[in-house]
């Protein structure tokens, strides 16, 4: 039988936090630049391709979270009906989701994000490529971002506007950005926040 003591739970939650951090720099080295392969083939201009991978990025974290608050009301609910602890309920639905990633249906949420993508204002309409094209680099964020939700804080990503003032402490400059120019032209990828607190720095291209 396993017990449960604050000690542990904030051991398991760290390794947990590790995993999850680390997983969302593979995406960013790895997946984001195949989806982005992927998108070159169809669309010529790299602004283009960047925005619509950013975009992708916003709204599958959108997307997951809201998957996740809507399970998580209805674990809380099933738990309570016999819940006696030690842990309290609130993190009991959080671990029990943990443990059962299967009930997010994640084909819904990919579904929800090529939607919005579809009528989002800062790419071109009629797109011109299916967004289910990159259907991989969407299904592993919005898993990522349900599974960020799990965490004691949850992970969640800083969303960006066009024209802010560039933050060092939460972006790095692309290598084609004007390195004297102190807005921000557009984002490249999402920074990873804690409580408000940079975890991994994000990418923009600045321009005057």
């Amino acid at each position: 039988v396993r017990t449960w003591s604050p000690a542990r739970a904030g051991r398991v939650n760290a390794s947990h936090r590790a995993c999850l951090v680390a997983r969302f720099g593979f995406i960013y080295a790895q997946e984001r630049l195949d989806a982005e392969t992927l998108l070159r083939t169809f669309i010529c201009d790299m602004e283009t391709v960047q925005r619509i991978i950013y975009i992708a990025a916003v709204e599958s974290f959108r997307a997951a979270k809201m998957a996740f608050w809507k399970l998580k009301i209805s674990v809380k609910e099933t738990l309570a009906l016999d819940h006696v602890g030690p842990e309290p309920l609130e993190v009991a639905a959080l671990d029990y989701i943990a443990r059962h990633k299967d009930l997010y249906d994640v084909c819904q949420s990919i579904q929800e994000v090529v939607c919005s993508m579809n009528v989002n204002p800062k790419i071109p309409y009629p797109p011109e490529v299916d967004f289910f094209l990159i259907r991989t680099l969407i299904r592993e964020l919005c898993c990522l971002a349900f599974s960020m939700q799990t965490l004691i804080p949850p992970l969640d990503i800083a969303r960006g506007v066009d024209g802010e003032l560039f933050n060092r402490t939460m972006y790095y400059r692309s290598c084609d950005s004007d390195f004297t120019a102190p807005f921000v032209a557009y984002h490249v990828w999402p920074a990873l926040m804690e409580n408000g607190a940079v975890i991994v720095k994000g990418e923009v291209v600045t321009k005057k």
